[in-house]
């Protein structure tokens, strides 16, 4: 029984050694900027600029495969330090700024045919099939994906409502000296 224990925890020791040894070896170098732009992001995984996650859009942005203005949540003031950041100018001349919204599911018109649900790529619809679904306010981004998705029109995007938990102060634009 001793020697099953020395054994297994020498065995244990010498693989983690090689793991260890191999994971230095065989590192993969990161692009420093594109955790910096992945960083300005906000992160919420939406899908709206038309990659999987903020990930794969800082990817693209660092390989200037992708505008500066492609993440609509992060808005004119996002575009604009991306493009600081990145040494571009950024064409915001067609940008409009999109507020905070959230789905709504009109009961009347929703089938349960669950399309919105698959749509949903952060579960925020809830439901089963042939029955009327919900939406988690809380959970849900914003993105619109599922009333884009839904046969029935019965999805609206509707602007958040300010709440407590929603609100944020304003910040200045310029701070003046007193005197």
């Amino acid at each position: 029984m001793i020697v099953a224990i020395f054994v297994l925890s020498g065995l244990g020791l010498a693989l983690g050694a090689l793991l260890g040894a191999a994971s230095k070896w065989l590192a993969v170098e990161e692009d420093p900027i594109e955790a910096e732009i992945q960083s300005m992001l906000p992160g919420s995984q939406c899908g709206q600029c038309g990659y999987v996650g903020c990930a794969q859009g800082a990817a693209a942005l660092a390989r200037g495969e992708a505008p500066v203005t492609l993440c609509p949540p992060g808005g004119k003031a996002l575009a604009e330090a991306l493009a600081k950041k990145l040494g571009v100018t950024a064409d915001l001349s067609n940008h409009q700024e999109k507020h905070p919204e959230t789905a709504i599911i009109r009961a009347d018109l929703c089938v349960g045919c669950t399309i919105c649900m698959q749509a949903c790529n952060i579960d925020a619809i809830i439901g089963a099939a042939k029955q009327m679904h919900d939406v988690i306010a809380d959970d849900c981004h914003g993105c619109g994906k599922c009333a884009e998705a839904c046969p029935t029109m019965a999805i609206e995007m509707q602007p958040l409502t300010p709440s407590i938990h929603t609100w944020h102060w304003p910040k200045p634009n310029t701070l003046t000296p007193a005197h």
